[in-house]
């Protein structure tokens, strides 16, 4: 032990020397990169005074300088390459200011500041040119048991003299197999902030047909609304659905009869939603009157002279509807409506040769739609019902007939009709429905000279199964069995059909 403690301290006094030599040397080292950093640092400190001085003797900056963010690419209005920023125009200070928060608007598509009718929105570039647009497919496979001639029958043996339609009022009556039913364009937009537009085109075997083309304000003061075009009246609940709104593949049989389909008009609608605390919404409508049902107007001829003339609007409607707060999962709707045609005209057939009345018309009705949301997803669960009631009275007068004696003679025709109907919710994504619906509970016809006839009812039963596999397909079986009366007594017929409905695009959110 005590060698190896007198070998360490010989070893130490050895090296000793040695490491005091290099940590000169390493002193050394730092101190001249120190001094080689210090001046560097100095000769930068001299250039950057040098540079300040020059600039702060040079004149102020020049105007291209400032005019560079109007000539930035993200404007979109200055190609660097073809132009100098000497040839730049002076700015607009508003055109500046939207530039750094937009793409440039055209003067045409910066609204007005018109006091009371609100500012909305803005139309942009960007959605100026792009309408929401969708197509509907709509095809059914009929059959029944009177060679296809139900719809017929109904008109002719019940002396509504409406005529029918089955699907729709301008969609011809179903045939016997296959049927495109018909095809749904429709385009809606908002056109500035004042007006929202709406255009469905339908597109049938008859050829192409606007169904509903009109404008709408957004933001009148009071809760008011007004809308201007070609549209479907706002009276009843089912009479402004299009076809594939529809729970069933047919219309009920008190549009069918009493309005020829629906009551579709040009004319305008002034429409008040107060600030209550429960929904109420009350409106009237002024329409050119051209409804088969309850406004017909022919209009006097070279064949028909004894037709008076009467410039539209021959229709007034007017309609209110109600709606309590029931909370989250249930809803109510409740209606009243009513219309009166100051111009009525139609044939009749007479003893020898159809007749020309001349008269008008009116209507009222009411309608109910309890709707429940279930929370289980795809619909399973949810329940609809719903059930209108239509009264019809038309008051005419024989202008024209081959039998002198019949002219200037009365006649009253008093008709209603009603459906009630039910769709549940049994499984995710399938439906199905229940419906009742019969004409001619009243069916009475005066004259004042043969007297009162009273006519007979019908009454039909619909059942159906739906399936949607998405929102924008669905696939309906349906089945009617109904009676009428048909040469001094009552026939069953038979319908099946077996539809099918596809919507491409975008489409906008039914009404409630």
């Amino acid at each position: 032990m005590q060698f190896k403690l007198l070998a360490g301290a010989a070893a130490l006094s050895l090296h000793t020397p040695l490491l005091l030599a290099d940590d000169s040397a390493s002193l050394q080292k730092l101190i001249e990169q120190v001094q080689k950093l210090e001046a560097r640092s100095a000769r930068q400190e001299a250039e950057i005074n040098r540079l300040r001085t020059e600039l702060s003797a040079r004149p102020a900056s020049a105007p291209q300088t400032q005019q560079e963010p109007v000539s930035s690419p993200q404007t979109g209005s200055f190609d660097q390459s073809t132009q100098t920023p000497a040839s730049i125009p002076a700015a607009d200070p508003a055109t500046v200011s939207q530039s750094a928060t937009g793409p440039l608007d055209a003067p045409g598509l910066q609204p007005l500041n018109l006091p009371g009718l609100g500012q909305t929105g803005t139309t942009t570039a960007a959605t100026a040119f792009n309408p929401a647009l969708s197509v509907i497919l709509d095809g059914v496979y009929y059959h029944d048991d009177r060679q296809g001639g139900v719809s017929d029958r109904l008109a002719e043996s019940l002396g509504f003299g409406a005529g029918t339609s089955e699907g729709h009022a301008h969609g011809g009556e179903l045939k016997q197999g296959f049927n495109l039913r018909e095809t749904e364009l429709a385009f809606s937009a908002s056109v500035d902030p004042y007006l929202d537009a709406l255009a469905i085109l339908a597109v049938g075997e008859e050829g192409l047909e606007v169904e509903e083309a009109y404008g709408r304000t957004r933001s009148l003061p009071w809760g008011l609304q007004l809308k201007f075009g070609r549209f479907f009246s706002d009276i009843g609940y089912m009479n402004r659905q299009h076809p594939h709104q529809w729970d069933f593949v047919d219309q009920a049989l008190p549009y069918q009869l009493l309005f020829g389909g629906s009551l579709r008009e040009t004319g305008l609608q002034l429409s008040w939603l107060p600030a209550w605390p429960f929904y109420a919404r009350f409106g009237v409508e002024a329409l050119q009157g051209e409804n088969n049902g309850v406004a017909s107007y022919l209009g006097p001829d070279e064949d028909h002279p004894a037709f008076s003339d009467k410039a539209g609007p021959r229709l007034f409607t007017a309609f209110a509807k109600f709606s309590p707060d029931l909370g989250y999962s249930h809803a109510l709707q409740a209606g009243v409506f009513g219309g009166r045609a100051l111009k009525h005209q139609e044939f009749q057939p007479g003893a020898t040769d159809d007749e020309a009345l001349d008269g008008d018309s009116w209507f009222a009705g009411t309608d109910w739609v309890y709707k429940y949301d279930d929370p289980r997803a795809f619909g399973q669960g949810d329940i609809t019902l719903q059930g209108e009631y239509i009264y019809r009275r038309k008051d005419l007068r024989v202008v024209d007939s081959t039998d002198l004696a019949r002219l200037g003679l009365g006649h009253e025709a008093a008709q209603d009709g009603l459906y009630v109907q039910g769709v549940y919710g049994f499984a995710p994504r399938w439906t199905t429905g229940l419906r009742f619906d019969t004409a001619g509970l009243i069916n009475q016809v005066n004259e004042t000279g043969p007297g009162e006839q009273s006519l007979a009812s019908i009454q039909r039963y619909t059942a159906n199964l739906t399936w949607n596999p998405t929102e924008f397909s669905r696939l309906r079986l349906q089945y009617n069995i109904g009676r009428l009366p048909l040469d001094g007594s009552k026939e069953s017929f038979n319908q099946v059909y077996l539809q099918y409905q596809f919507s491409l695009g975008a489409h906008g959110a039914h009404a409630f």
